[in-house]
């Protein structure tokens, strides 16, 4: 059965809505203050058959992988045991577009792309949905979120939308207005100071959302 940990975390800071709107604006997550949204497509259509192969690593590797997610997300230490326990099969899943997936028991885990940080799966998020910072965007934008759009500043300095305080480069949980869970995950491309003071341009990287390719595949055989 699911089961949801709640760890220790920061109070939620909220931000002010901006005064106006130009009139042309549309929702504020496609606002037209900066660069053009552009939908991220790395697990869009995502299927096993994008796994080129699985291999074990040695328990050096496993070490440093390990300490690599428990310094970018301290508030696992408590449960990390539950989530990689020292018994269990663990391999490292290569996949298309440079993605790397740690697989624990056939259950993907954590993922990375390239040298960037390593990025919990939805399902593990929803399991301990405060391993990590949050952002809020209100109502408006699911479904845009849901198709993959990076999100801009007024997304979430507008009415219905919050920060906890993070920095450039964080790695942040998405939820929407009203929901109770994380609808995506995503990286800082600025610092929630900054985007309430710039609040314009892209601010999130959105790259796994609910519902994408990655969250369809449970387990990997």
């Amino acid at each position: 059965s699911s089961r949801v940990v709640q760890l220790a975390h920061p109070p939620i800071v909220f931000c002010l809505a901006p005064k106006t709107l130009a009139p042309s604006a549309r929702h504020p997550i496609l606002a037209c203050w900066g660069p053009p949204i552009r939908e991220e497509r790395m697990f869009k259509g995502f299927a096993p058959e994008d796994v080129s192969g699985q291999n074990q690593v040695k328990s050096s590797v496993q070490r440093g992988i390990k300490q690599s997610i428990l310094d970018t997300y301290p508030r696992l230490e408590p449960v990390f045991k539950d989530i990689w326990p020292k018994d269990a099969s663990m391999v490292i899943a290569k996949c298309k577009d440079h993605i790397t997936l740690v697989v624990i028991d056939k259950v993907p885990k954590f993922w990375q792309q390239r040298d960037g940080p390593w990025l919990p799966t939805l399902r593990l998020l929803h399991m301990y949905p405060s391993m990590m910072p949050k952002v809020q965007v209100d109502k408006g934008a699911i479904k845009f979120v849901l198709r993959g759009a990076s999100i801009m500043c007024p997304g979430l300095t507008s009415a219905g939308g919050r920060m906890e305080e993070v920095d450039k480069d964080d790695a942040v949980q998405v939820l929407a207005e009203g929901t109770e869970h994380a609808c995506a995950v995503g990286v800082m491309t600025m610092s929630s100071a900054d985007v309430t003071k710039i609040n314009k341009g892209i601010c999130i990287e959105q790259i796994h959302f609910l519902n994408d390719g990655l969250w369809k595949i449970k387990e990997l055989n």
